[in-house]
């Protein structure tokens, strides 16, 4: 069995486990649909501030990826993205509140993994926030996927419920679809990020962004997030710019001395190496 026929078995054994259906969406009725569900997911005014369902149609139209999962016959996850420069750029990826940690995205990605290799396409791209802790888990160990750059406010001010009020930096994602690392984390065996001899260069002291010790001596190095971001800006918006600001500083700063992020360790800190000093290839 080659790599795209293992990735759709895989998809289809991820979301038949977890009784999904996960299907491409084309009608506007069904982008329609997807469209309330993402502006329920980012609690947003309108889903034209996310995205709206003539763009998703259009996108489905022109052959692009806009998928959908259900449970039974409710529409519980949607994944929209559209072809870059020799790759799929996941632009939306959303499930329905009250469905969220059950494995729907899991299994959305896993589609959108096979339908890539199916179309010759080896590598798909998103970013994401890099301080939601379950997000940089999900991406970097349950994916297998590379955090390969930093953007400051990416997108600028946003006015859905997530973001409003905060700077929308992110973690640029590349998803090698068919390395070892993809393969690995798709057959349920992810690599571990392993932390030994690392040094902390931002810890988590009882929420608290705190600069670590580390000596910049090309040696690994631990770079902490908070346990719930999502949460720490309802009860403490200052304490949540802090860290804002604090892993910005330590995340570009460490990637501008040549080192580049390999993982992200089971106590959610990302471990980050440089290239002259890497023990453990990705």
């Amino acid at each position: 069995m080659d790599v795209t026929d293992e990735a759709e078995a895989v998809a289809r054994t991820i979301a038949g486990r977890l009784g999904l259906r996960v299907v491409e969406l084309h009608s506007i009725g069904d982008c329609i649909a997807a469209g309330e569900l993402v502006r329920q997911v980012w609690d947003a005014a309108s889903a034209d501030s996310v995205v709206n369902a003539s763009t998703m149609r259009a996108f489905a139209h022109s052959g692009n990826y806009v998928a959908g999962a259900y449970a039974g016959d409710l529409l519980v996850g949607v994944a929209v993205a559209f072809r870059g420069d020799g790759h799929l750029h996941s632009h939306v990826a959303g499930v329905l509140p009250g469905h969220q940690g059950g494995g729907v995205g899991h299994a959305l990605k896993q589609h959108q993994r096979g339908w890539s290799l199916r179309h010759g396409i080896d590598r798909v791209a998103w970013t994401f926030d890099p301080l939601i802790r379950r997000n940089a888990v999900f991406n970097l160990r349950k994916l297998g996927a590379d955090a390969t750059e930093y953007l400051p406010d990416f997108y600028g001010p946003l006015d859905d419920g997530v973001n409003a009020g905060d700077v929308t930096d992110r973690l640029y994602i590349e998803w090698h679809l068919d390395s070892p690392a993809a393969i690995g984390a798709a057959r349920g065996t992810p690599a571990d990020a392993d932390p030994a001899g690392a040094a902390t260069l931002l810890a988590d002291a009882d929420d608290r962004p705190v600069p670590g010790s580390a000596a910049p001596d090309g040696g690994p190095l631990l770079i902490a997030v908070p346990r719930d971001i999502e949460a720490l800006r309802t009860r403490d918006p200052h304490l949540a710019a802090a860290w804002r600001v604090a892993l910005r500083e330590a995340v570009t700063s460490t990637l501008t001395r040549g080192y580049a992020i390999s993982g992200i360790t089971r106590t959610g800190s990302y471990l980050l190496r440089h290239p002259e000093h890497q023990e453990v290839p990705r």
